[in-house]
Parts: C-alpha cells; sequence; structure tokens
C-alpha cells in the first residue's frame, strides 16, 4: 500500500499589506497566480489529492482554496491550526491522525519546516522550498500511524515559475 504526501508551501506573501499579525500576512498578486498554477498543475498530472490539511495563516489558508478551486479538486480542506508555526513532529502527528482511507493528503504550510520535513523523511536535500514550490513524498504504509522519518521516498518537486 503506498501514502503520498504533497507538501505545498504557501504562495508569496503581501509583505505591504496592512496587517497586524504574521499569521494574517495575505498572499501578494504573485501569490494568487502560482496557486492558480499549481492547483492545475496537479490536476494536469492527475495527483489531485483527496484531503487539504492547511495551515490556518491566511496566506496559507488562501493559497489552497485557490488551487483547489483554479485545479476543480474535490478534495476535502481541513483548516489546522498546528501546522502554522509546526516543527517536523507536529506534522508527523498531524498526518498519524489521519485515516487511513486516505491515499494522498496535501499539506499547505510553510518554510523553514516544510524543507526540514523533505530532508528528513527522504534523506534528500530540496535546498530552500521556494513559495507556492510542491513536493510528493511517497511512503509504503497501510496507515498514516506508521509514518516515520528517513522511510520517504523524494518523487517529484515543482517550482511555480517551471511551470509558464
Amino acid at each position: 500500500m503506498m501514502k503520498s504526501v504533497i507538501l505545498f508551501r504557501h504562495g508569496k506573501s503581501d509583505w505591504d499589506a496592512p496587517y497586524k499579525k504574521d499569521h494574517d500576512r495575505p498572499l501578494s498578486q504573485r501569490g494568487v497566480q502560482a496557486a492558480k498554477r499549481m492547483g492545475k498543475y496537479l490536476s494536469k498530472i492527475q495527483q489531485v489529492p483527496e484531503l487539504i490539511l492547511s495551515s490556518t495563516a491566511l496566506r496559507a489558508k488562501t493559497t489552497a482554496e485557490i488551487a483547489k478551486n483554479f485545479g476543480k479538486w474535490d478534495s476535502i480542506l481541513i483548516l489546522e491550526r498546528d501546522i502554522y508555526e509546526s516543527s517536523l513532529n507536529d506534522l508527523l502527528s498531524i498526518l498519524a491522525m489521519q485515516n487511513p482511507k486516505f491515499s494522498l493528503i496535501c499539506l499547505v504550510g510553510h518554510e523553514p519546516t516544510f524543507s526540514y520535513f523533505i530532508s528528513e523523511m527522504t534523506k534528500t536535500s530540496c535546498g530552500k522550498f521556494p513559495t507556492a514550490a510542491m513536493a510528493r513524498i511517497d511512503f509504503q504504509l497501510e496507515d498514516w500511524k506508521e509514518l516515520k522519518s528517513a522511510q520517504g521516498t523524494l518523487s517529484w518537486l515543482k517550482k511555480p515559475k517551471e511551470l509558464i
């Protein structure tokens, strides 16, 4: 049985927009365009996730919603507060709680946790994981509870600028 996680970093945010705290920073126009592009890309390669778990940060939530809408994904979208400012162990705990019926889950979140997750789970360095980039990691598992470090394979990594 194979389980896969798509890590989807939020699109570029707008540092000049008015916001009170980091959690509320919105997407920039470039971030919106990249989210649309990545959403369509997953549909095109027929790897639409069954479940999307997104950080509650405005820029991540908006990235997830735009990608889902423009990619015409029929995925379930759940906002997960613990993805914001998460650690590797937080992400593993969140995934371990998921129903084993889901074989493809998309996490929408942040750096530096995502690049660290990729290197720890696959023993592959991805360097800097840019805004709106996606990476798919495959695991030979029956249940998400079995997820552990160093047991995944990096299937692909795509950056929005590669899709122009």
